[in-house]
């Protein structure tokens, strides 16, 4: 850091993590590890089974496939950093990189709301339209709305990225996290923060409701014709088809709503750090559990592969 009459220019940020204790850091180091490996592990064979398996290669089986590659490269935007300074004297990133693991951090975790909005909507049509699924959720369909959701994260990180590092961080420059969140990097600012926190709240405000309300609706209507089904068995198919979604859908919605849309004086960083290494490291491991272990076509997919 350059002191004097200039302005204070920062060349790095230093993370406080989650302890400063060595054991305890040396057994959350191992701990995260196997979490991390069995989370890429996980993800990575559910979408190689997806590929290699002819019946489930459909509209809802390509969503879960990006879902898979999204959960990877979340959690390894994180991960690997935090795995690093766990083991270090010194837990530092410099301000490139901690712009551009805040900027992809956001449009991943975007994207995945927008995703898991999206695979809301395909079970709708599934379930509620089944003659026209093939045409509703044609690939011509399926590609454009993947695409778009990368599109709306990609500009929603953007927007964030630029309103948090045009600000003046002349005083402090240690991040009381584990990693480049929007949240503790305004805490050490010293310039007016009150705009960025307002698009923090507004934007992610928007996102979350477009995209609850889509789950909040596509699963009404679900509900609605699943309680037509005269047949036990008819329902039970039926629900077991959406119940994984719908778990992996209040899992990821109910931690980003109690991370960011709640007021700013209620913060807790320590919280915070709790919470986060809940959707940024368990979440991506929880999904292809979820998805897996709840989904008679992934067990009989997996059985013949």
């Amino acid at each position: 850091m350059l002191e004097g009459n200039q302005t204070v220019a920062i060349a790095e940020f230093i993370f406080v993590g989650l302890t400063d204790n060595p054991k305890l850091q040396l057994i959350l180091f191992f701990v995260f590890l196997l979490i991390y490996i069995t989370s890429l592990v996980g993800n990575l064979a559910m979408i190689m089974l997806i590929r290699a398996s002819s019946q489930l290669h459909t509209p809802m089986y390509f969503f879960l496939s990006n879902l898979s590659f999204l959960d990877i490269c979340y959690s390894s935007v994180v991960a690997p950093q935090m795995l690093a300074n766990s083991i270090a004297d010194k837990k530092s990133i410099s301000l490139a990189g901690c712009a551009t693991q805040m900027y992809f951090f956001i449009a991943l975790g975007t994207t995945e709301c927008c995703l898991l909005a999206v695979m809301a909507y395909d079970r709708y049509v599934a379930i509620c339209n089944p003659l026209l699924y093939q045409v509703l959720m044609s690939p011509r369909v399926c590609i454009p709305l993947v695409v778009g959701s990368y599109v709306l994260g990609l500009f929603h990180s953007l927007v964030h990225m630029v309103f948090t590092f045009r600000l003046s961080f002349c005083g402090s420059n240690v991040i009381n996290h584990f990693y480049c969140d929007i949240t503790p990097l305004l805490s050490i600012s010293c310039s007016d923060t009150s705009l960025s926190e307002i698009l923090l709240f507004s934007l992610v405000g928007v996102i979350e409701m477009i995209t609850i309300l889509t789950v909040v609706i596509s699963y009404l209507y679900i509900l609605a014709t699943i309680l037509r089904i005269r047949s036990a068995h008819g329902r039970h198919k039926a629900f077991s088809t959406c119940a994984s979604h719908f778990t992996g859908v209040t899992i990821y919605h109910g931690t980003i709503l109690f991370m960011y849309l709640r007021p700013t004086s209620s913060y807790s960083l320590d919280t915070d750090k709790i919470l986060a290494l809940f959707y940024t490291l368990v979440i991506p491991l929880m999904n292809p559990l979820i998805y897996s272990l709840r989904n008679k076509d992934v067990k009989d997919a997996l059985i013949k592969v």
